[in-house]
C-alpha cells in the first residue's frame, strides 16, 4: 500500500488584531523542505517591514516527517513552539505555516504571545482546503477500436483517468491511475481483452 495522507490544496491567509498587534497567518502546501523555505521567503517579502515571520512546517507524514520552526525574535518557546503543536495537532502533512507580526506598542507576555500564535496558527490551518496525497501512477495500454468504449468505461470505474490518446492502427491510451488502483484495472483488463492488451507503467 502507499502512503495516504491529507495536504492542503492551496493556500490560506487569515488576519488577527491582538492589542493593536496585527498577527497575519499564510499557510501551505509545501512537499519539500525547499518548497516551505522558498514559502516562508516568499510571506517574509509580501510583507515587509514586519516585526517577526514566524513559521511552523511538516514535510511528510508519519514516522518519516520532518519538522521546522522558528521563533524569529519573538522570546523563546512563545512563538514557533505553539505553532509547530498546532501543525503537529492538525494530522496534515507537506503543510507550512508562516505568521507575520506587526507589533502594535503592547506587550502581549509570554502568555498572550502564546495564545495569539496558537490562535494564528490555528485559524490559517482551518482556512485551508484538504485533499489527499496518493502516489498515482502513469502507464500505456493499446487497445483494438473495438474496444475502446469498454476499456474508456473500465478505466472510469476503476478510479483512473485517460491523459491522452493516440489514434494510429490502435488506440494508445495513457492512463493515470492512484498506485494501489491499478492491479484491479489490469485484472479487469486481462479479462475483457483475453488477456490480449498489456499495461506498460511509465
Amino acid at each position: 500500500m502507499s502512503e495516504r495522507y491529507p495536504i492542503p490544496s492551496g493556500e490560506s491567509t487569515i488576519e488577527l488584531i491582538i492589542k493593536n498587534s496585527r498577527f497575519i497567518g499564510r499557510a501551505a502546501y509545501t512537499p519539500s523542505v525547499e518548497a516551505a523555505k522558498a514559502f516562508i521567503e516568499q510571506v517574509k517579502t509580501e510583507y515587509p517591514n514586519n516585526s517577526h515571520a514566524v513559521y511552523a512546517f511538516a514535510v511528510g507524514h508519519g514516522a518519516s516527517v520532518t519538522h521546522g520552526m522558528s521563533d524569529a525574535g519573538e522570546p523563546s518557546g512563545t512563538a514557533g513552539r505553539p505553532a509547530l503543536a498546532v501543525v503537529k495537532g492538525s494530522n496534515l502533512g507537506d503543510v507550512t505555516v508562516v505568521i507575520v507580526r506587526y507589533f502594535g506598542g503592547t506587550k502581549l507576555g509570554t502568555g498572550g504571545l502564546v495564545k495569539a500564535y496558537t490562535e494564528a496558527a490555528q485559524l490559517a490551518l482551518a482556512e485551508l482546503a484538504v485533499t489527499e496525497k496518493v502516489e498515482r501512477i502513469t502507464a500505456l495500454a493499446a487497445i483494438p477500436y473495438g474496444l475502446y468504449e469498454q476499456v474508456k468505461r473500465l478505466v472510469t470505474a476503476c478510479g483512473g483517468s485517460i491523459e491522452a490518446e493516440e489514434f494510429t492502427t490502435e488506440v494508445t491510451l495513457t492512463l493515470s491511475f492512484i498506485v494501489d488502483d491499478l492491479p484491479a484495472f489490469e485484472a479487469q483488463l486481462a479479462e475483457l481483452t483475453g488477456g490480449q492488451v498489456a499495461v506498460l507503467p511509465l
